[in-house]
Formats: structure tokens, C-alpha cells, sequence
């Protein structure tokens, strides 16, 4: 099968570069260096999180030529994606085998996971409004509250510093695509500033092989392009007053327009993010950070040239943060959370107002070689009452650049409105979600290269799932997830490698027929393998993705094979300033589906011509 032949090229990329990566500069390096804040909510070195953490910065988005979030994620360790038909469709992340559900997802600071499905609509965050991602893998309740059973991924907007300068990228490609972005920005005194914006267009590929029979995919017969069309704006700025007081504000929005097959074919989309936070540090040993924000998500959905329906989510946000450094090395942080869930549907919805308020306190301190992390956090939602997570951590730096970690934590998750409410699938009844999660981990990080193995096991009571053969969502007694992650990343011979491998196992552990089923939609190995080299002015790299067989179904009748993809990427040095990209992606024209009945794009080319002054 090729899905398996590339599995095992990817392990053998991987396993034997460790044992002759002697020399070279390599980007690890520097990325250990960077700073990272969604693991603690507090600004830490990558190297020094215990949860396990990776950061996607610009330089690593622009490398990869990616033309949306999900071909940017897709792979990565932990990560299971499925789509629904191509460019634009519905997109939803698996986070260690839990639920789509499962994995927090914050922009700027600001939740923003539906209301009404809880996950967040990854097809429309524009990769190029992208600054970096950081994902951290594994509970954060603790810390964040519900929908962080599996993880947290942080999304920050472009940010402007030093002199001003303006940038931009014009893109065309297979499928009809077209695409065109630019924006500036820089720092003026104390302040900075930027603007950027982007404009996205493709005709897209047949959504959905199904037919009008009933059971079959889409439930329609539609054999034509389902194109996409997505404009984006991103404002942002901020100023420092003095050394102990400083504001910034962003103001991410999107538009768009998304064709389908099935009883809704054609939708008009927007999603918009408000971010503002007030950072006060009166001495040394204290800082305060106020943070507020609003994420709407709204949709118009049609059926030819009628309007079928209109579903529009609001979600509004504030909270509290203090951090005080007790004494040297340790530092205890405490805060307030708050939000506001709307949902304005043209469905009726028994409820459809929520709010959320909990109180949270971390401690994180080191002792010589070793760090601790301890969190406990009460949410009191005024539908499902009070629940209260907890975490702890541990680390233990060991000679030769070894890293032992171990961390424990607790999750909750409530229903959502659909969940509860849907005229055609809800069950009023369901309750929160609970979990229990444990992490092992061991690391090496060298001069020149670096890997880590993570072994994890989650169990969650009360699984809210939706079952096929009754059309309803159900809940699971009980899941059981074991899994397990190995990254690994050097310069050999002026080539720079990344490989990425996971193992999930994900289980329902309730009694009856469908007992130690596998859970719906997971691929149970995944890997990626990201080769680059720069030659002079040209840079040449290659991605290698490979996936094993899941089950579209909670009953597993429905098989999805493996598949495998290779996707290849030249970049030319016009100038210091220019720069011409073309990539080939999935140059074996694979035929594959991440959900049944669903078509996944063949064969695709894209050139695109950029300008960015070098500072």
C-alpha cells in the first residue's frame, strides 16, 4: 500500500539521521530559544515548558508555502485532521485521539470555539494573517477551563517591530486558485503599528462523490466545482506609556463565501476577532494583565438562491491576571475568567445564553535542576454549576542535554447548544464531560539537534458523541486514549529535517456492542517528515505526510484506508526583497478521504511572487 510505503520512509528518515548529526546550524536551536505563553499564561522558554509544546513561527509558515491553516497543521505531532471536501469546507482537529470538541483554540488571547459546536472553523483563519502558533498538547483546563480536554492551540496575528515596512505576495494555482495579500507596519517612538490584508479565490474540486440516496455522504447529487472565496483584514497596534504600563489591540475579520453539495450548497461566512489586553508591572515581583475580547461567527446558508437558515455565534470575554514573583525562581499567578456564549439561529434553541465564570491559581517554581508546576481552577457556568481541575507537573534537567517530565491533569467540558438543542440530533440531557490525563516525557536537546518521546494516557466519562444509526448524540460511559509522540529535529549536511510520529489509540471503554470500539475519525499513526535546503539563493524543500486507515463511524463499519502524500517546494532569491515560490502538493495524485464520501484534493501546482524588505 503507499500510504504504509511512506509511513515507513518517514521512520526511516528519522530514526538513523540521529546517530550521524554531527555538525551544521539548525534552526531548533533558535526555536528552543523562543518564548512561549499558552502552556502557563505566563512568558516561559519553549525548552523549559512541561507540557508538551511546539511554535510555528513566520519564517517556518513562509518555508512551508502552506495556503491555508490546516495544510499548515496537518501531520504535526498529536494532530489528527479531517475535511470535508477541499479549500474552505469544514475542517475539524483531533488532539491526541479526544474529541474535535476537545482542543481549545485561542486568537490573540480570545476563545474561539463555537458556541453552538464548540470547535473552531480552522478553514477561515487565513494562514496569512498568521504570525505564529503555538500548540501545546495535553490538559489545560486547569488553566483554561472547558474545550481544553486535549489541548490548546494559540494563534497570534501579525506583530510590527523596528522600522516601517510594507510587505506583500501575489499566488495562482491549480483549481483556479488566486490569492493576493500585503499589509505594513513598524514602530514609531514608544508605539507600533500594522495593517494587513488578504484576498483568497479557488474554484475548488468536487466536494462530495455521494448521491441523493439517503445514507450516502452529502445526501446529493451535485458533480461540480464547490469553490471558496475568503477576504480577510487585520488591524493591530499598541503603545508603552512607560516601563510599567503598555496597551496593544487587534482587530482580526473575515469574509466569505463557500459552495457545497447537499440541502445547504452554498454559504456566506464571517468570522471576526477583538483583542485588547492592559499590561501593568509596578515593580519587578509583579505584573498585572487585563484582557478583554469578543469572537463572532456568523452564516447564512442557502439552498440554490433560497435562504434555508441563519446561524450566528458570539462569544465575549474578559479576565484578570496577577503574576508575583514569591522568591527567586518561583512564581505564583492567580486571575479571573469570564464569558459570555451567544447563539442567534434561525433554529430555535431552548437555551441559547450562557455565561462562565471561574477563579484559577498556578504555581511554578525551580529547584536547582528540577521544576514544578502545580494549577487548580473552579468554573462555575450557570447551566451546569461548578467544577473544579487541577493540574501538576514536574521536570528534571539530567546531564548530556537529557530532560525527564511528568504531569498530571484533570479536564472538563460542557455540552454545547447543539449538543443539547438540535431539533434533529440533541439529547437535553447530557452532562459535562470529565477527564483524567497523564504525561511521561523524555527529551535531548543538543547543539545542533534535538528530539522528545511523549507517552500519554486519557480517560473521559461521559464521551459525548454523535451516533450515525440513530441520527442523535449519545454519551459514552467511558473512553480510554493511550498514545504516543516522537519529534525529532537537526541539520545534516546543510539539509534541515523535522519529523514528527504519533500513535493514538482511541477507545470506547463503555459496555455493549460497541465496546473497545475504536472512537470515530482518528487515524491511529500519523507522521510528517519536513526536509529543507537552502543552495545560494535558492531554497529547496520537501513534505512527506503519511496517515493510517480510522473509521468514519462509532459502529466501525465504515473504513477510511491509509493514505500518503508528498508535496514538493522551490523557493529563488530574486533580490534581498523578491522572491519567487512554486510547489507541487501530493505529486503522486493519491486519491484518499478523511471523511467518507468526501473528495480530498489531487494533484495541485501554485507559483506566487513575494516582497519583504530585509531589516
Amino acid at each position: 500500500m503507499p500510504q504504509f510505503r511512506l509511513l515507513s520512509m518517514a521512520v526511516a528518515l528519522a530514526l538513523p539521521v540521529a546517530a550521524f548529526a554531527q555538525s551544521g546550524n539548525t534552526d531548533t536551536a533558535t526555536d528552543l530559544d523562543q518564548i512561549v505563553v499558552t502552556s502557563t499564561r505566563t512568558a516561559i522558554a519553549l525548552e523549559d515548558s512541561i507540557a508538551p509544546t511546539q511554535v510555528i513561527d513566520r519564517a517556518t509558515i513562509e518555508r512551508s508555502q502552506a495556503t491555508s491553516l490546516q495544510e499548515l497543521l496537518q501531520g504535526r505531532a498529536g494532530i489528527n485532521l479531517v475535511n470535508s471536501g477541499g479549500a474552505g469546507k469544514l475542517t475539524t482537529l483531533f488532539m491526541r485521539g479526544t474529541n474535535s470538541a476537545h482542543t481549545l483554540v485561542l486568537i490573540d488571547g480570545v476563545r474561539v470555539n463555537l458556541a453552538d459546536f464548540a470547535f473552531a472553523t480552522f478553514q477561515n483563519i487565513p494562514v496569512e494573517q498568521i504570525e505564529r502558533v503555538e500548540i501545546m498538547r495535553g490538559p489545560g483546563s486547569s488553566l483554561y477551563g472547558s474545550e481544553a480536554i486535549g489541548g490548546v492551540i494559540q494563534i497570534f496575528t501579525r506583530r510590527d517591530h523596528g522600522a516601517f515596512a510594507p510587505h506583500f505576495q501575489l499566488g495562482a494555482g491549480s483549481n483556479g486558485l488566486r490569492e493576493a495579500s500585503g499589509g505594513f507596519g513598524g514602530s514609531i517612538g514608544r508605539g507600533w503599528f500594522g495593517a494587513d490584508a488578504g484576498y483568497q479565490r479557488t474554484d475548488g474540486i468536487n466536494a462530495c462523490r455521494g448521491s441523493a440516496t439517503l445514507f450516502q455522504g452529502c445526501y446529493a447529487d451535485e458533480p461540480d466545482r464547490d469553490g471558496y472565496r475568503n477576504h480577510s483584514l487585520n488591524l493591530r497596534g499598541g503603545y508603552t506609556f512607560s516601563d510599567a504600563l503598555s496597551v496593544e489591540a487587534s482587530a482580526l475579520r473575515t469574509e466569505g463565501e463557500n459552495e457545497y453539495d447537499g440541502f445547504y450548497n452554498y454559504s456566506e461566512i464571517m468570522q471576526q476577532v477583538f483583542s485588547g489586553k492592559l499590561r501593568y508591572t509596578p515593580s519587578e515581583r509583579v505584573a498585572v494583565t487585563v484582557n478583554a475580547g469578543r469572537s463572532d461567527n456568523e452564516s447564512d446558508n442557502y439552498t440554490g438562491d433560497v435562504h434555508a437558515s441563519t446561524n450566528n455565534t458570539h462569544r465575549d470575554t474578559a479576565s484578570v491576571q496577577a503574576d508575583v514573583t514569591v522568591a527567586s525562581g518561583q512564581l505564583l499567578s492567580a486571575g479571573v475568567d469570564w464569558y459570555q456564549d451567544h447563539l442567534d439561529s434561525s433554529t430555535a434553541y431552548l437555551v441559547d445564553s450562557r455565561e462562565n465564570t471561574a477563579v484559577f491559581v498556578q504555581y511554578q517554581g525551580t529547584f536547582g535542576a528540577q521544576q514544578w508546576q502545580a494549577g487548580v481552577r473552579n468554573d462555575d457556568n450557570d447551566q451546569f454549576g461548578n467544577h473544579t481541575t487541577g493540574s501538576l507537573g514536574w521536570g528534571m534537567t539530567l546531564d548530556n542535554g537529557f530532560r525527564l517530565s511528568a504531569s498530571y491533569g484533570t479536564g472538563f467540558k460542557a455540552p454545547t447548544f447543539s449538543d443539547l438543542y438540535d431539533p434533529w440530533s440533541g439529547v437535553p440531557g447530557l452532562k459535562p464531560e470529565e477527564s483524567e490525563s497523564l504525561n511521561l516525557g523524555l527529551a535531548q536537546t543538543a547543539e545542533n539537534w534535538n528530539w522528545a518521546l511523549d507517552v500519554y494516557e486519557t480517560r473521559i466519562d461521559d464521551l459525548i458523541t454523535y451516533d450515525s444509526t440513530t441520527w442523535m448524540m449519545s454519551q459514552v460511559e467511558r473512553a480510554r486514549i493511550r498514545g504516543a509522540e516522537f519529534t525529532f529535529n537537526t541539520t545534516v549536511a546543510g539539509w534541515d529535517l523535522s519529523t514528527q510520529l504519533s500513535h493514538t489509540d482511541p477507545r470506547n471503554r463503555s459496555a455493549g456492542v460497541q465496546h473497545d470500539n475504536l472512537l470515530a475519525r482518528r487515524a491511529r499513526n500519523t507522521a510528517r517528515v519536513d526536509l529543507d535546503r537552502r543552495f545560494g539563493d535558492f531554497r529547496f524543500g520537501t513534505t512527506l505526510i503519511a496517515a493510517g486507515e480510522r473509521f468514519d463511524d462509532a459502529a466501525n463499519n465504515v473504513r477510511l484506508g491509509g493514505y500518503g502524500t508528498l508535496d514538493l517546494r522551490v523557493e529563488y532569491a530574486l533580490s534581498p526583497a523578491w522572491s519567487l515560490q512554486a510547489r507541487a502538493s501530493n505529486v503522486l495524485d493519491h486519491d484518499y478521504e478523511t471523511v467518507a464520501w468526501y473528495n480530498q484534493p489531487g494533484r495541485e501546482y501554485g507559483l506566487r511572487l513575494k516582497y519583504r524588505p530585509a531589516h
